[in-house]
């Protein structure tokens, strides 16, 4: 039987499926444009981000922590500087994706508002050809035109809704998990397992 796609990568002895990161140096984690800046304001290089998103997709739903190896072991300070740059990296693209959903669902409310209205106004009008007696051909014409603009408008509020609103909650649920997973540091010598020797961190 074909392995799943958990049982491809290596495991820490409670269980904790591991993403590994490999990298010379600690710099090589971040963006080139931004070598000025403080380590907890710089961002995560985008090869490396995309990286840890994919992984963290594929495995699923299963709880993993995120190994980082470097050709010198770095100091305390530095992989408290990577742990916080993780954390905050992701927090953020978290917040970002709330304001991208949140500006979805405004955008779906606002062409629901305005199906809503037009619907109301078409429904008007109708009642207004059908006591005027026989309405003529372009009154007809306008008033099924405002129906079918206001069933168009309301169409168009669900499906943004529907279409877009799992996937943003998806995306904002991944970065969650990335910026809480815990991450450990491994000696390029040290053999490539998830034993307790590993130093972690929340």
């Amino acid at each position: 039987m074909p392995k799943r796609i958990v049982d491809r990568y290596e495991h820490t002895v409670d269980g904790l499926v591991i993403v590994d990161v490999a990298a010379r140096r600690v710099e090589d984690l971040y963006e080139d444009f931004d070598k000025t800046a403080p380590y907890h304001k710089k961002d995560l290089d985008e090869d490396l981000a995309y990286y840890l998103t994919e992984c963290v997709r594929e495995i699923g739903r299963v709880d993993f922590v995120i190994r980082f190896m470097f050709e010198r072991y770095p100091s305390e300070e530095f992989m408290k500087r990577v742990r916080t740059s993780v954390h905050k990296f992701f927090i953020y693209q978290r917040e970002l994706e709330i304001g991208a959903m949140n500006k979805m669902l405004r955008t779906a409310a606002t062409l629901l508002v305005i199906g809503v209205i037009i619907l109301g106004l078409s429904l008007w009008v109708n009642h207004l050809l059908t006591v005027g007696g026989t309405p003529s051909f372009l009154k007809t014409v306008f008033a099924e035109g405002l129906t079918i603009v206001a069933w168009v408008s309301v169409w168009e509020a669900l499906a943004t809704f529907l279409l877009n609103w799992p996937q943003h909650l998806f995306r904002i649920g991944l970065f969650r998990k990335i910026a809480e997973a815990p991450v450990q540091f491994q000696l390029p010598s040290e053999p490539r397992s998830g034993g307790s020797d590993a130093q972690a961190g929340s």
